[in-house]
């Protein structure tokens, strides 16, 4: 695999933590920011996606104020957004709609993008903010918001949605899980997960949590009652001399299987050695939580896990800034940019496969979003892997047997 680039999509006037797509707009929303001061920078920026002249072009549609809280990461369902911001979750929401006609923007960000709109008058507003450009109005409020971790030194690390969206499940530096109604966030279920910081979490269609530690420790839950822990190198490598623990985690689908269903974890070595050892890629079944597959996948510590919306790609990022694109099944790997950003990537993101995604997707197979601390926003795309168009290789089937059937008329006069 050789060097390559990845185009920038965007650069944020400060650092990047978090991002998610929003399949029905088209939307990338990405956040992060820095420091305990108010610096007038809005950190929480609505970035819209289009498809120019055969290319994915990002603008500055909106900016979002977060104050002196930084947003370290996120979690989208239909209009709402989490945002995991210090020891809080915050809850968004955002309603886009179309407009007729260019109407000035009402409130907005006075810091320049790549390609921010032009025109744009900020004002402020206390509960929300209202952007329209260019026939598209997007509105933002703030929900409500809590208090997600208790420790001395108290950070949410982690915070996912469950399958209907009505409850959140948010994890950090105090080794507790705690759930939460949407939107009202009133706590349903608190108890004790890992000893030390949780790493991540998921939470599967059938209401089963998993979470990973630094205790080293990946766990299943029913509710707060353990199902199982994960055992990776059962059916894989063995290292008695070398820890493991348990990165990320992501549940998804099975493709052309509409009731199978996977789970992804990435271990890597706890302690930092100067040859390191390689990290791992496991998938796993998501009924009985046996594994299935663990391959390499390289020397680079990974820092982040994403799962495409149907289960075919794995998208990885690494803390020394490379971006690779897996499949699903086989472990294998399809795309590999080193270094991309040339600092820790801090999420990734897959556009999504419903909604505008097909649209702004063109004549790729898959499109994977990268953002990291050098504030920058990355755009990686699969090429097709299908040289020949479907209908073609039909056609050409179907005219190999009757070429077949043909020739055999012709030398066995009764075959038909």
């Amino acid at each position: 695999m050789g060097r390559r680039r990845a185009p920038e999509l965007y650069r944020a006037p400060f650092p990047l933590y978090a991002l998610q797509v929003d399949p029905s707009t088209g939307l990338l929303i990405a956040a992060g920011g820095g420091g305990a001061a108010k610096t007038g920078i809005k950190n929480g920026h609505f970035l819209q996606l289009e498809l120019i002249n055969g290319r994915l072009s990002a603008s500055l549609l909106h900016s979002h104020d977060t104050e002196t809280r930084a947003t370290m990461n996120l979690a989208l369902a239909g209009d709402i957004l989490a945002a995991g911001q210090d020891a809080h979750c915050q809850l968004l929401r955002f309603q886009a709609h179309q407009q007729q006609g260019n109407k000035a923007e009402k409130a907005g960000s006075k810091e320049q993008g790549p390609r921010q709109r032009k025109g744009a008058a900020p004002a402020e507003k206390k509960c929300g903010a209202e952007t329209q450009h260019e026939g598209l109005e997007l509105r933002v409020e703030n929900l409500q918001a809590v208090q997600t971790d208790f420790s001395s030194d108290p950070l949410q690390k982690v915070v996912c949605f469950n399958h209907d969206n009505t409850l959140l499940a948010t994890g950090g530096t105090d080794g507790y899980v705690r759930v939460w109604k949407v939107p009202s966030l009133e706590k349903v279920l608190e108890f004790k997960a890992h000893e030390g910081e949780i790493e991540d979490l998921a939470l599967g269609p059938d209401g089963k949590l998993v979470t990973v530690g630094r205790d080293l420790k990946a766990s299943v839950w029913q509710k707060d009652q353990l199902v199982t822990q994960l055992h990776w190198q059962e059916n894989g490598p063995t290292f008695s001399s070398t820890p493991y623990r348990y990165q990320a985690c992501r549940f998804g689908q099975v493709p052309d299987q509409p009731a199978g269903l996977r789970l992804f974890t990435v271990q890597i070595p706890h302690k930092r050695l100067r040859q390191p050892p390689p990290c791992y890629l496991t998938a796993w079944d998501g009924s009985n939580f046996l594994p299935l597959r663990t391959k390499s996948c390289g020397h680079e510590v990974v820092s982040c896990l994403d799962v495409s919306e149907s289960g075919t790609f794995l998208g990885l990022g690494t803390v020394t800034g490379s971006v690779a694109i897996y499949i699903a099944f086989s472990l294998q790997c399809l795309y590999y940019v080193r270094e991309a950003h040339g600092i820790v990537v801090t999420d990734v993101a897959f556009l999504p496969e419903k909604g505008r995604g097909p649209e702004l997707l063109g004549s790729h197979e898959t499109a994977l979003f990268s953002v990291a601390v050098d504030s920058r926003c990355q755009l990686h795309l699969l090429p097709s892997r299908r040289s020949v168009p479907v209908w073609l290789l039909l056609l050409l089937c179907v005219g190999l047997i009757i070429v077949t059937i043909l020739l055999l008329q012709s030398a066995f006069p009764g075959f038909l």
